[in-house]
């Protein structure tokens, strides 16, 4: 996803859940992501490290998230605090409670 108007969509119009460190937003679609890490996570160099966990989580466990759902994952500021694995589980755990599409 790379445009404003297709975040906002998913954001008002999908179901939500949250966990302590990401939130999740699904909307039903072409099973596409969107990560959005705002400053109050950290500087640029932090913020990018939490993108780059999240896609990587999202890539390895690809199977595992409902399928025809986009997704828009927000990462919350205790996101920094967290380990990679933390945050992946947390993500992976998010999408079993979306239940299928």
């Amino acid at each position: 996803m790379r445009r404003r108007k297709e975040y906002l969509a998913i954001q008002n119009g999908g179901r939500r859940v949250a966990g302590p460190n990401l939130l999740l937003f699904a909307l039903s679609g072409d099973g596409r992501i969107g990560i959005t890490v705002s400053r109050k996570v950290g500087g640029a160099v932090l913020r990018n490290r939490v993108k780059r966990w999240i896609r990587e989580c999202y890539r390895r466990r690809r199977p595992e998230f409902p399928a025809g759902l986009d997704l828009v994952v927000v990462a919350r500021p205790a996101a920094a605090a967290a380990s990679q694995a933390i945050v992946c589980r947390e993500l992976a755990a998010l999408a079993r409670r979306l239940g299928p599409s």
